[in-house]
């Protein structure tokens, strides 16, 4: 299928920025095509990571600053590339340019995220400002840049986020605002030559309840079937999310940004709209047993 955010859109994106950069694209492989479209350039020492969407170009801005915050306090985080002006455009598009970091045998584990979160809780907010936990206004960014998605879908999600609009508002007004990381999962950790974990993909990172951080994972066991993954984050952290009194509002929320991420993408995917249906059927029969397929694992 073809689309605006296609993969061979991204493709001429990210030669496009390679070129102007004098970065060498003969070993470029694409890491991910989902929210973002990664790639990596290893002989160039890159990772290009090009936004998918027009209506959160914004966070591309936030990312980077992040990123430059995140290097000043010496965090365990990903860096920008040294020398890029941040973020760079390409047509339409925002994309930011990062140190490439080799695969280092073992793979971060969810242990590894657990001791990462906690650190990560630990750090003050920044000086500039930092939006709060929003999911409601990311799904609706995403709806407004959707593309190939049926009225009839439309309004659900709508709706949807109408509906739980003034619950996460009574949530976020409830408790201490932390940083949060936004998406916490295994897949946004990297081990770094001398052992370490690293945290990346800073686009929801944000203020907001620190049990944000470790629904995604609980959610995810449930939806994609794997076994132990929540168990061992919890004893990691020291928390279980799904004894949270808000457990059901934080399940929905995470649900929600699972579906809403992909609007942008049906048109550029057979396989990504076919799981989306799937999506949509399993939330509007209130199937929580039903399995879902990661979008990353089909494009």
């Amino acid at each position: 299928m073809s689309g605006r955010f296609s993969e061979e859109a991204m493709t001429r994106a990210m030669r496009e920025i390679a070129s102007g950069l004098e970065a060498s694209t003969e070993d470029a492989r694409l890491l991910r095509l989902t929210n973002n479209a990664v790639f990596a350039l290893p002989a160039s020492g890159l990772v290009i990571r090009i936004a998918r969407t027009h209506r959160l170009r914004d966070r591309v801005q936030k990312v980077v600053r992040l990123a430059q915050w995140f290097a000043q306090l010496g965090a365990p985080t990903i860096r920008l590339a040294p020398g890029v002006t941040q973020p760079v455009a390409v047509g339409d598009l925002a994309a930011s340019v990062w140190t490439y970091v080799p695969p280092t045998a073992p793979a971060p584990t969810v242990d590894d995220l657990g001791s990462a979160l906690r650190r990560f809780h630990a750090l003050e907010p920044p000086l500039f400002p930092l939006a709060s936990w929003d999911p409601i206004g990311d799904a609706r960014r995403r709806l407004a840049d959707a593309d190939g998605l049926s009225a009839e879908d439309h309004d659900y999600l709508a709706a949807w986020c109408d509906r739980l609009e003034p619950r996460v508002a009574d949530l976020n007004q409830r408790v201490e605002q932390s940083l949060i990381h936004g998406d916490a999962h295994v897949g946004n950790l990297l081990r770094d030559a001398l052992g370490g974990i690293l945290l990346c993909d800073f686009d929801a990172t944000c203020l907001g309840p620190w049990q944000v951080d470790l629904a995604a994972v609980a959610v995810g066991e449930a939806r994609f079937g794997t076994s132990g993954s929540h168990r061992a984050l919890a004893e990691a952290y020291g928390y279980d999310v799904t004894s949270d009194r808000d457990w059901p509002l934080l399940r929905e929320a995470r649900e929600l940004k699972m579906i809403a991420a992909a609007t942008p993408l049906l048109a550029s995917s057979a396989s990504v709209a076919a799981e989306f249906a799937n999506r949509m059927t399993s939330v509007a029969q209130g199937d929580h047993g039903r399995r879902w397929k990661p979008f990353a694992d089909l494009v």
